[in-house]
């Protein structure tokens, strides 16, 4: 039970009470206190415990509190889907002796900046800044960014509730060229919380985008809080970062932080489960496509045995009912189906039938001679494999007849059949379709990198292509081949071409996650028809879980024609919306939670 009173502290008496009877006292004492004036209680803290309210969590400063016991009674006041953390922790192991049932140890080293010898960089941000969060959109960015990185998410209202905190400064990273937030950082100062002697800071919450194509943007967050504090004459800058987390640690290390014996201690609960339990067997192995899946099965309390972790394959086992699924595909999705996913010709019969838009199509032959008066009655073609996944051998936009030979030979690697559809210009929208109803819907942008004066096209896209893989588990990079050497040859460029500063360049006209491509999501703006055209889609085929990928002129726009139906989607794409618990409620309706079915009957009443 908490009191959530929006301030940036709380804080309590210190009495020296065993952890159960101090929490009883404490809660029938907290029942009968009025509310807590913003500003107040950063004053008022200096006289006892500080419990820093992040919307996430509280933080718990742990040298403010009298002995351990009030340290365990106050962690035992956690809300409900809250993450909360005491830091400085003194004792831990007199800490976790006390509530051996209910607490751990955080599995995190503690880094510590030394302010008085930290000195900026000379190299300056390209093609974003870095500057205070400041309306309501920027926090919504922020959360949509946590949610991608698997964090706990705030109420956007909080965010701007503590714009005037004095212990609370949040930095983003805005994109220059589309106003997009990329990255997030969270600072506390600890002088302006609690009057620290040691007249601390420490940073939180540090997030990029997995799907930024700019370098740099978590180096250029620490750098600046790192700056706002010194400015504000704080000794040092600490973080807490989890032991396994190289790149973090590399990123430290290298802005000269070291490392020091401070630790953090947490309550087991559903957030913090995979911290503290053994990890289900070959778990880690798994994509994140399968992994997302199993993580919710996980916290519901279903059974899981990974049956092919390289493949994706796992069974779910829940009140006598058992499941075995490679990644979204599960055995509720019939082999006729599949059959008609896999065949992108019977699939756009099969939609056509049910009332879609769909554009024309051919056969392409061995040399693709018949393919030229199909061109000049459409001027740009694709050419993609009959069977294939993943954007293997397709190529898009293509305008000359040589281009096209090379196409149909590329894709003939990858299929015996080729076809050829019309070209339509638009954007690339994948529709998330689970038991007849829409679940996420996104906007697939071709991969781009962005110029910095020094590297060419070529290194650029490597750079690019590690920082995808890094956020993707290795499940997406872009790959230097022919659709990518013939997209930068439209632009009159090449490999070798060095781009100026800040010019974004597109290096490849498919959008396919797998071959480096980018999703934004636009669940809450999509066109009615398209919802509409998607979810007939999905009845036409009789498929449970489904995919479905139209070209666009936008996403709020009717207009359309239908790409094709993927049996296998990746819910792992579509942050922040609930795919993984649709399809475990698809499969487990019993195991869905009842505050699950409260957000849905709400949803559908603010819907009417």
């Amino acid at each position: 039970m908490t009191k959530d009173r929006g301030t940036d502290a709380k804080p309590h008496s210190g009495r020296a009470e065993k952890a159960l009877g101090y929490r009883l006292k404490r809660l029938r004492a907290d029942s009968l206190k009025p509310p807590i004036a913003h500003g107040e209680a950063e004053q008022s803290a200096m006289r006892g415990e500080v419990a820093l309210d992040c919307g996430w969590g509280r933080l718990l400063f742990a040298q403010t509190y009298p002995d351990n016991e009030s340290i365990i009674a106050a962690l035992g006041e956690e809300g409900d889907k809250r993450r909360d953390i005491a830091f400085y922790i003194r004792d831990p192991h007199v800490i976790l002796s006390l509530a051996p049932q209910e607490t751990f140890l955080d599995p995190s080293h503690t880094y510590r900046l030394d302010l008085s010898t930290y000195r900026p960089s000379r190299r300056k941000p390209k093609s974003f800044f870095v500057r205070r969060l400041s309306s309501k959109s920027d926090a919504e960015a922020v959360n949509n960014i946590y949610a991608s990185r698997g964090m706990v998410t705030v109420d956007p209202d909080f965010f701007w509730a503590q714009r005037d905190s004095r212990a609370i400064t949040y930095f983003v990273a805005e994109d220059e060229q589309t106003g997009e937030v990329i990255g997030t950082v969270t600072g506390i100062d600890h002088q302006r919380l609690f009057a620290d002697p040691e007249k601390g800071s420490s940073l939180w919450c540090l997030a990029v985008h997995p799907q930024t194509r700019h370098p740099g943007v978590g180096e250029m967050l620490v750098r600046r809080l790192a700056e706002h504090f010194q400015a504000r004459s704080a000794a040092f800058m600490d973080l807490s970062v989890m032991h396994d987390n190289e790149q973090a640690i590399a990123l430290y290390d290298k802005l000269g932080f070291r490392r020091v014996p401070i630790f953090a201690v947490k309550r087991k609960n559903s957030i913090n489960e995979k911290l503290f339990v053994t990890p289900i067997e070959n778990q880690d192995a798994l994509n994140p496509y399968a992994r997302i899946i199993v993580d919710e099965a996980h916290r519901r309390g279903i059974k899981v045995e990974v049956t092919d972790a390289e493949g994706g394959f796992f069974r779910l086992t829940y009140g006598g009912r058992s499941v075995h699924c490679r990644e979204s595909l599960s055995e509720m999705t019939s082999g006729v189906a599949v059959s008609i996913c896999d065949d992108k010709a019977v699939t756009r019969r099969v939609v056509e039938r049910a009332g879609l838009v769909v554009p024309e199509q051919m056969t392409a032959d061995a040399d693709a001679a018949n393919v030229a008066p199909f061109l000049e009655r459409h001027g740009s073609v694709v050419v993609k494999p009959a069977r294939g996944e993943q954007g293997r051998g397709v190529a898009v936009g293509l305008e000359t007849m040589g281009d096209i030979e090379r196409a149909v030979a590329e894709a003939h690697k990858v299929s015996d059949r080729v076809l050829v559809e019309s070209c339509f210009e638009g954007e690339d929208l994948r529709l998330v379709v689970i038991d007849g109803k829409l679940v996420a819907a996104a906007v697939r942008r071709p991969p781009r990198v962005v110029g910095d004066g020094e590297h060419d096209i070529g290194e650029l896209i490597a750079h690019q292509s590690r920082r995808r893989e890094a956020a993707t588990g290795g499940e997406s990079r872009i790959p230097i081949d022919d659709e990518t050497l013939r997209c930068l040859a439209a632009q009159g460029l090449t490999l070798e071409t060095k781009p100026d500063a800040g010019h974004e360049i597109v290096v490849r006209k498919t959008a396919n996650l797998h071959t480096g491509g980018s999703i934004h999501d636009v669940t809450g703006i999509v066109h009615p028809r398209l919802v509409e055209a998607g979810c007939a889609a999905a009845r036409a085929i009789r498929i449970p879980v489904v995919g479905i990928d139209l070209m666009v002129k936008a996403p709020t726009k009717p207009d359309y024609v239908f790409i094709e139906a993927n049996e296998r989607p990746g819910l792992a794409n579509h942050e922040p919306q609930p795919t993984a618990e649709r399809f475990i409620d698809l499969l487990f309706p019993h195991s869905r939670m009842p505050w699950a079915d409260a957000s849905a009957r709400t949803l559908a009443e603010a819907a009417t």
